[in-house]
């Protein structure tokens, strides 16, 4: 049976414009949403009206779903889960369907002296009222999360007035093969709105990458953050249409085409300032899966000091990409910051002295002064061709997005060989494997001794948040087990765990840094490479010539509490 203990909704405009102001504070009292963003969207409120809880969810500062808890909590009043909806309407003949979607309403349930209601807006007087008045019952309040508002909406008033989750059901199917049927879906207002919240709070909480995923029963949306997916979203399937192919259309994509993968970009100004992004999406088993990357310059700052690398790494790195030819290396596997880390020692080299050209594929930032070329395998332009060409264009400094195959790593070595400097990437684990690598691709081991000058190998570890991380003392076992006891400069040994706070979304961590190894070859090396040795005779010689192994880079980092012992764990020894 539906209950409520008591009605918490305000009687009045007035009542109700105070309480507004008495929940705005309580969002930030009760860390539902942090107080810098409370402030500005009230400051917001008071220039352009609306509500501040309004704007909060118009500046995609607030999930729906996430402000529907918070209604619930502030106002001591019960959730309406998809289950609670009834079966058929409930009272059709006194409340009218047009009413109902005016009023963002769904009765639930009626007895003799009260009739259950679920509201999108318990903070607004009105509906509760109007409804109390028509039927000549106590309403009683239950709090709606939207989506799952109009998805009961529209299956219960499937009648009236064109809706998108309508638009997009079952008896509209034959229609979806239309293109211009899911133009009109994806043009929609309500669905136009959704996406632009979806993309305004991913920037806005400074995620990385959007995953909009179909499944049967919902439309699951994830954000990733710190390079680890969390959920931020669940709609309804009804809407995997219209959704996809907005942000479809958005990137100029063939919204009609569904059977096949699609890469696009687009770009869109947020708060001010223009954002990329690259989209891809992929047909799945449910409809198709898309990715949007987001790419914000204004939030990317391409300099050492960001990259979190130890100073003596730095230090040799840049002395490295100060030579005038030879090959340098950056490995690790996909999202492991290879490139920015290539972006940072470009943004050094870049002056009006030095023709510093670019391989890519994809461009993912713009440098100015740096000529970048867009790799198009679809018209005959691989990182091979490309490479031939730009070596008849006079350069200094050429950036090889990634080097990929036989033909790519033989044409690095003869730009290295004739007075070139090649910056490019590797998909390896260490930066000793490097040299087996390029083995393996044919070059000859005369030949990369006579070319490499070094290879950083990197992972990407997640910070701690200074304002919520505990430090505690790890047992004897561990010590052991890790090696602390040789690392540590100090006694007790501490490390640091995560906790979880309003600044770190509850995760404990905030932001990433690099953590790497830098392998330059020696004398010693070299003649170990004659001699055809394995990666890991190579990384013990390069390990006696100074090199600080990545995993003992990342302990040191755990110690002087940059991250914990389980991300290093994670993050390295998994792969290394």
């Amino acid at each position: 049976m539906l209950q409520t203990t008591h009605d918490a909704t305000p009687s009045s405009p007035a009542q109700a414009n105070s309480l507004v102001e008495r929940f705005a504070a309580w969002l930030s009292e009760m860390e539902y949403c942090d107080a810098r963003s409370v402030d500005r969207a009230r400051r917001a409120s008071q220039q352009n009206g609306g509500r501040v809880d309004k704007v909060l969810l118009q500046l995609g500062l607030m999930s729906e779903r996430e402000m529907a808890t918070a209604y619930a909590a502030f106002l001591d009043l019960p959730m309406v889960t998809p289950e609670l909806y009834p079966d058929s309407p409930v009272l059709p003949e006194i409340l009218s369907a047009r009413f109902l979607k005016d009023a963002r309403a769904i009765p639930l349930a009626v007895d003799s002296e009260s009739i259950a209601v679920a509201l999108r807006d318990p903070l607004d007087p009105f509906f509760a009222s109007a409804i109390s008045a028509v039927t000549g019952l106590h309403a009683r309040v239950f709090v709606a999360v939207p989506l799952d508002l109009d998805a009961a909406i529209e299956r219960l008033y499937p009648n009236d007035e064109q809706h998108v989750a309508q638009e997009s059901d079952a008896d509209a199917a034959p229609l979806e093969e239309d293109a211009e049927r899911l133009k009109d879906l994806a043009s929609e207002a309500p669905v136009i709105r959704l996406v632009n919240q979806l993309i305004a709070r991913a920037v806005e909480t400074f995620a990385s990458d959007i995953h909009i995923e179909p499944f049967d029963d919902r439309l699951r949306v994830r954000y990733r953050y710190d390079g680890v997916l969390h959920e931020i979203e669940s709609f309804p399937p009804q809407l995997i249409p219209a959704v996809i192919s907005r942000i479809k259309i958005m990137a100029r994509l063939d919204i009609a085409e569904r059977r096949l993968p699609q890469d696009g970009r687009t770009k869109l100004a947020i708060r001010g300032h223009e954002i990329d992004f690259r989209i891809s999406t992929v047909p799945a088993l449910h409809g198709e899966t898309v990715v949007l990357r987001i790419l914000d310059r204004s939030n990317t700052v391409f300099d050492y000091s960001s990259l979190g690398l130890a100073p003596q790494v730095i230090e040799r790195f840049r002395t490295l990409i100060e030579q005038p030819n030879g090959i340098i290396l950056v490995t690790g596997p996909t999202g492991s910051g290879k490139t920015t880390t290539l972006y940072t020692g470009l943004s050094d080299l870049n002056a009006v002295s030095r023709n510093v050209v670019t391989i890519e594929d994809p461009i993912e930032y713009q440098l100015a002064g740096i000529n970048q070329i867009q790799v198009r395998p679809q018209i005959g332009l691989t990182f091979a061709s490309l490479l031939r060409s730009i070596l008849r264009q006079d350069p200094d400094v050429i950036m090889v997005g990634e080097i990929r195959d036989a033909e790519t790593a033989q044409i690095a070595v003869q730009a290295a060989l004739t007075g070139h400097l090649v910056i490019s990437t590797l998909h390896t684990n260490s930066a000793a494997a490097a040299i087996i690598r390029l083995r393996d691709m044919g070059i000859e081991d005369f030949l990369i001794t006579a070319v490499l000058r070094g290879v950083l190998a990197q992972r990407l570890v997640r910070r701690l948040c200074d304002d919520c991380k505990e430090s505690y003392q790890p047992t004897p076992e561990a010590i052991g087990k890790l090696g602390l006891d040789k690392l540590a400069n100090e006694r007790p040994i501490t490390l640091y765990r995560p906790v979880g706070c309003l600044n770190c979304r509850r995760t404990g961590y905030r932001g990433r840094q690099a953590i790497a190894e830098l392998l330059e070859p020696d004398e010693q090396i070299e003649r170990l490479v004659f001699a055809r040795r394995d990666h890991a005779a190579l990384e013990r010689a390069a390990v006696e010539a100074g090199m600080v192994p990545m995993f003992t880079a990342g302990l040191q980092a755990a110690l002087a509490g940059v991250t914990t012992v389980e991300e290093v764990i994670r993050t390295i020894r998994a792969g290394h």
